[in-house]
């Protein structure tokens, strides 16, 4: 099912230009949102919205805190297109169709993807609430065969065989550590490795240590496919996770999570990363209508007056957001 339902690139066209005649946006930016975090859809203004029962090609979301709406909207300057809810491999979705917003967005002109998602902590020293930036990605379904890219490969995207070592892209990962420093909430972020499980089940203590062994910081059920098809077409890729919960690693402890902690823990942290992503965004230097083989650069200076004295306070994590055990 997940290696042989292929797209042809006549369905990825089809669904760009119905979009392209529905909304007068141009986005150079796409992002992803991940469990309870389609609220960073509501900071674009001036906004189209589509179902994406509307939109040719799409699957259907069918996961509670994904209402299943593609975003068109300006941020801080930027055109920028968001998904509100992803499609996931346990859904029953082919990982082509999971991944197939993103070949759309790249055919739409968008340069740089960020990818969001909900994920549970193997690392100790994360709790939930904190924010974990990705460097890296162990694609456990990846591994075993099951790839977006297998089938024909479509070479007006990407080459047969691309590199996946360096596909969150380092600057993009030094900017927001130094916007977390500015926000006030540097001491709850960390850089780290994601690894991809096919779910929908959570983890079982034994293949929670296996993880850890391997030096996985968090773990969650998305991601990887979509950043694979993205680094395949040129994308350049901004991934973070929103720690909702620590993976129980020990057969004593008697905690269990759930879905509805995870979505309570998004909502929780929806301002905090709202304004980490829109001041991203906002660093981002890109030419207006840029094209799908034209790639853009960052802003390295930040203005002085980016974030006023209440703004930052405003943003304090609470020492009651540390305490939720899911």
């Amino acid at each position: 099912m997940h290696s042989k339902d292929n797209v042809s690139q006549d369905e990825y066209q089809k669904a760009a230009d119905w979009l392209l005649a529905h909304t007068k946006h141009r986005p150079q930016v796409a992002i992803i949102c991940g469990s309870g975090l389609g609220m960073l859809a509501d900071a674009l203004t001036n906004q189209d919205a589509f179902k994406y029962s509307e939109i040719p090609g799409f699957p259907h979301s069918t996961v509670q805190g994904h209402a299943g709406r593609l975003v068109f909207g300006e941020l801080r300057g930027k055109t920028c297109v968001c998904m509100q809810g992803r499609f996931h491999m346990y859904e029953g979705h082919s990982l082509c169709k999971t991944t197939f917003p993103v070949r759309v967005f790249k055919l739409l002109g968008v340069d740089t993807l960020i990818v969001t998602n909900a994920a549970g902590s193997l690392d100790e020293s994360m709790r939930p609430g904190d924010i974990m930036i990705l460097k890296d990605h162990i694609n456990f379904p990846g591994l075993c065969g099951l790839n977006p890219l297998c089938g024909p490969n479509l070479d007006r995207f990407g080459p047969r065989f691309p590199a996946m070592s360096g596909c969150y892209d380092a600057g993009l990962r030094r900017v927001a550590m130094e916007i977390g420093k500015q926000l006030g909430v540097a001491e709850v972020m960390r850089e780290g490795v994601y690894a991809m499980v096919g779910g929908p089940n959570f983890e079982s203590i034994a293949e929670a240590r296996l993880l850890h062994r391997l030096g996985v910081d968090a773990v969650g059920m998305s991601t990887a496919p979509e950043v694979v098809v993205a680094t395949h077409c040129g994308l350049r890729v901004f991934g973070l996770s929103l720690i909702t919960n620590k993976v129980v690693k020990s057969y004593d402890d008697p905690e269990a999570v759930d879905h509805e902690a995870v979505l309570a823990v998004g909502r929780r942290r929806a301002q905090t990363l709202q304004s980490l992503v829109t001041e991203l965004v906002s660093r981002l230097d890109i030419n207006n209508n840029t094209g799908p083989d034209q790639e853009g650069a960052l802003t390295e200076t930040c203005p002085d007056d980016l974030i006023s004295t209440g703004h930052t306070e405003a943003l304090q994590l609470s020492e009651a957001g540390s305490d939720v055990s899911v």
